[in-house]
Formats: C-alpha cells, sequence, structure tokens
C-alpha cells in the first residue's frame, strides 16, 4: 500500500512538472513554457497576459537578430566602453573603475551588448530609411528643451569621506548617523575647477539625494547635493550634436517599433494553453 501511494505520488509529481515546464506558447518553431510566464510575470510585475505578450516580442526580436546574422562580441564591448570615457574626459581605466564603484560592472557590460545589438538591428533595418535631423530640427528641439541643456556653475554639498565603503552605505540609509570615522565637510565646488570624475558624479546627482560612492585619494568620498546655484544654460552650439543623437534615437524607436508590429502580424504564433 505505501508502495503503491509513493508511486502515485511521484506520477503526481512528474504530471506537475510537466504542466509547470509545459509549452504555452509557440512562436515561430520557438516555444514559450508556462514557467517562462510565470517567471516573467514575477520579474516585471505584471499579469500573465502581459507577461506572455513580453515573452513573444522577445523571441520576435531574439529570431530577428539571427535572421540578419546580427552579433556582438567583447571588442565591441570594450571599444564602446573606451568612447564612453572619453566623451566623460576620462581615462578607460578610470572610467570603469567609477561604474564598478556605482553599479555591477558585469550587468553594465550586459546592458552594453544589448544597446550594441539594437544599435546595429537598426542600421541593417533602417539603413537609408530613416530622414536625417537637419538644423531646423536641431534648433526646435533646443527652444523646446532648454531646461534639458542648464548646468551649475557653483555646487553646494555635504562631502563625507571615510576609509569605510560600508558606513558611508549605512548613511544614505540614515543620514543622522554619526560615527567617528566618517569625516564630513560642507563645500561648494566650483564646476570648472572639478576632475572629470567629480563632474560626471555631481552633474548626474539631483539636488537633496546622495552621490554614488566613489573611490579617490584611498579613501571612499559621497557628497549630498544641498544646491545647485548659478546656472548656466548651454548654448546650442555646445549640444547640437547630443541633440542630433536623441532625434535620430527616437525616429529610430519610432521605426523599429512599427517594424516589429509588422513582424508580430506576420509571425506563427500558436497559442497551446
Amino acid at each position: 500500500m505505501k508502495k503503491y501511494i509513493l508511486i502515485l505520488l511521484c506520477c503526481c509529481t512528474f504530471a506537475y512538472a510537466g504542466l509547470v515546464n509545459g509549452i504555452a506558447i509557440i512562436v515561430n518553431d520557438t516555444p514559450i513554457t508556462l514557467y517562462d510566464i510565470d517567471k516573467m510575470a514575477q520579474s516585471k510585475k505584471v499579469s500573465k497576459q502581459k507577461a506572455a505578450d513580453i515573452l513573444i516580442d522577445e523571441k520576435i526580436y531574439e529570431q530577428e537578430l539571427k535572421n540578419k546574422n546580427i552579433s556582438v562580441d567583447i571588442f565591441d564591448v570594450d571599444n564602446y566602453i573606451e568612447k564612453l570615457a572619453a566623451s566623460n574626459k576620462m581615462n578607460t581605466l578610470d572610467f570603469k573603475a567609477l561604474v564598478r564603484q556605482q553599479q555591477n560592472y558585469e550587468l553594465f557590460k550586459e546592458n552594453i551588448k544589448k544597446q550594441l545589438l539594437h544599435q546595429k538591428l537598426i542600421r541593417k533595418v533602417a539603413a537609408g530609411k530613416l530622414k536625417t535631423a537637419s538644423p531646423k530640427d536641431i534648433q526646435i528641439f533646443y527652444n523646446n528643451n532648454k531646461e534639458q541643456y542648464k548646468i551649475a556653475n557653483t555646487i553646494d554639498v555635504v562631502a563625507y569621506v571615510s576609509k569605510n565603503k560600508k558606513l558611508l552605505n549605512q548613511l544614505k540609509s540614515n543620514p543622522m548617523l554619526q560615527d567617528k570615522s566618517i569625516m564630513i565637510q560642507n563645500i561648494t565646488l566650483k564646476q570648472n575647477e572639478l576632475t572629470p570624475q567629480s563632474k560626471y558624479i555631481l552633474n548626474s546627482t539631483k539636488v537633496k539625494q546622495f552621490s554614488a560612492i566613489f573611490a579617490q585619494n584611498k579613501n571612499y568620498n559621497m557628497f549630498f547635493i544641498k544646491e545647485k546655484k548659478d546656472i548656466k544654460r548651454l548654448t546650442l552650439d555646445e549640444v547640437k550634436d547630443n541633440i542630433f543623437q536623441n532625434i535620430m534615437k527616437k525616429r529610430e524607436q519610432n521605426y523599429l517599433k512599427e517594424y516589429f508590429e509588422t513582424l508580430k502580424i506576420t509571425a506563427d504564433i500558436k497559442v497551446i494553453r
């Protein structure tokens, strides 16, 4: 009897596993399982229907990358990182060190890889099909988005310095924390006197927020931005390249959205359960 119950339980377990991992949708011969949908729904905190839609879009995207023979290798990623460092007027080693202090570096590289795959796909499918942003387009964008192109000449901050990185992280959660091993100083920083590293950190941190923790002079450092003053609006000449990229990126996104909507309509999608 016990043996019979054990066999029955095993059968139920296998049946349940088969149900959980059962194929729910097939997209151009690529399966999506019930487990995939549940996992996506939990990860994105969305309904199962929305999760299924996301997964269908992902499969079509992955298939198109394969069909167009698009790939990205480590050299592509390293080259992109070098350009990012140069655009922030930093050498590559310092830039990488700064990124590692602020986030998971492997995840950072993985996101770059995704960006590069996206860019390569856009170049293949949209080549010659997008209208290039004109000087007039750039001027209109600048006039409509002037608030985006402001920079503070002086920044009032509270500077925190410690040998212990964990203490600075604790301070972010508890600003009232007091510890003798944390040196605190109220200072005013001038934009034209900042190092590229400090400029990158301060300009990307909003007022009344803590900056990322970064290493400098054999210590861990962090800023709390009290106030940004003497605000200067960057001229059109200073930002026109950035605006051009923003306009073209938006046009690329719109084109790609329509492109994949068409692919989705023509895809062979079978809903099994």
